[in-house]
């Protein structure tokens, strides 16, 4: 069921065209009321002037089937949370790409969940309601899948979910259903495994500061309901396991993706466990942020007494892998993604429709590459 279509190739190959596009942040919007219609999305676009990135075709890629006008055709977003770091280029770069393939600016309507699953239902009952076209999904709650695949399918829209996977059971409803419906994203195990990389690849004797043998790490996990939370925990463990080592976890705590939660955290657990603490492993960027102000706040060194890996590849996560204040981070590519599930979502409106699961790859980052992968993002 599972078919890559896209990796860090389509990245590479769209640099020239699309980072002038690419680099705008959205501001943070306040969640629309349920009772209204979703609020308009802002322009991303870089103002009336900006034109929108240029298309690009990966080596290999299909472009979207059919010729069909692309302008008249609403397209409805719903996205978990505005102020998500990693959300905020992705939906950018969605809409950006969404107007590069024609479709009219005032027909795309992103809505913010405020990481409320009763707000974001309620955006998507107003979508149902005004009849887009299309429904691009980023749930605040991945068990909440079925109930949404529910409403969309009843009322004969297609719908492209994007970066929070629902379970295997639910797409398995979608296959035998024969319904319009497809998951966009990574395999967050994948990103898991390369968080345990990039410390197993530093080798026993680098990182066993307190001689016994074990890496001892601690892990800020983000929303313990999303499965890429799940995952990114148990794979970036399970491969230093499979390479051999033994690990001893000294506090596994949630930070909810969140910068300051994971910075009491870390702050609490060194002061808990002092320099026995080896490694700090973050589910994603922005956790790993707060990480590294623990880190400095308690006078420990990145690269030399403890080591800290995150997930996003976002700007600053990225500057500070190549100073050596992080020990590396993983490429969510949010470019190959997003523009992905515009192409599904482009299937489906002129009937070529689109595997249940299109896959993407994330990218291990260490000093090597991360320039490289900065001058892709900014």
């Amino acid at each position: 069921m599972k078919k890559k279509v896209v990796g860090i190739i389509l990245s590479l190959t769209m640099v020239a065209t699309m980072v002038a596009g690419c680099g705008n942040k959205t501001e943070e919007t306040s969640a629309p009321d349920t009772t209204e219609e979703p609020t308009e999305a802002e322009d991303t676009t870089g103002g009336e002037d900006a034109e929108a990135p240029e298309a690009t075709e990966a080596e290999g890629e299909e472009a979207p089937a059919g010729n069909a006008d692309l302008a008249d055709k609403k397209v409805g977003v719903c996205i978990y949370q505005f102020s998500d770091n990693f959300m905020t280029l992705f939906r950018t770069e969605l809409q950006n790409y969404l107007v590069s393939l024609g479709f009219s600016a005032d027909n795309i309507t992103i809505s913010d969940g405020a990481n409320d699953q009763a707000t974001q239902t309620g955006q998507i009952d107003n979508f149902i309601t005004q009849g887009v076209d299309v429904l691009i999904i980023n749930p605040v709650n991945s068990s909440s899948a079925e109930t949404i695949t529910d409403k969309v399918v009843a009322a004969d829209i297609p719908l492209v979910y994007i970066n929070r996977e629902p379970d295997e059971d639910e797409q398995k409803r979608w296959a035998d259903g024969g319904w319009n419906v497809t998951y966009v994203g990574c395999d967050a195990r994948q990103s898991g495994t390369f968080q345990g990389e990039l410390i197993g690849d530093l080798g026993l004797d680098t990182i066993d500061k307190n001689g016994n043998g074990k890496i001892d790490y601690i892990m800020v996990e983000g929303d313990p309901e999303n499965i890429d939370a799940q995952y990114r925990t148990e794979f970036s463990v399970k491969a230093l396991e499979d390479a051999g080592f033994e690990v001893n976890c000294l506090t596994d705590q949630v930070g909810n993706w969140a910068q300051d939660q994971a910075q009491q955290i870390v702050a609490n657990a060194l002061g808990q466990y002092g320099n026995d603490v080896e490694v700090v492993f973050c589910n994603n960027d922005a956790m790993a942020l707060g990480a590294l102000q623990a880190i400095d706040a308690a006078g420990r060194k990145v690269g030399e007494d403890i080591y800290l890996v995150g997930v996003d590849a976002l700007s600053e996560a990225l500057e500070n892998v190549l100073n050596g204040t992080m020990t590396g981070t993983v490429f969510n590519d949010h470019f190959s993604q997003s523009h992905s599930a515009a192409d599904a979502a482009v299937n489906y409106l002129t009937g070529a429709g689109n595997e249940h699961y299109i896959g993407c790859d994330y990218v291990k980052v260490t000093k090597d590459n991360a320039q490289e992968i900065l001058d892709m993002v900014q």
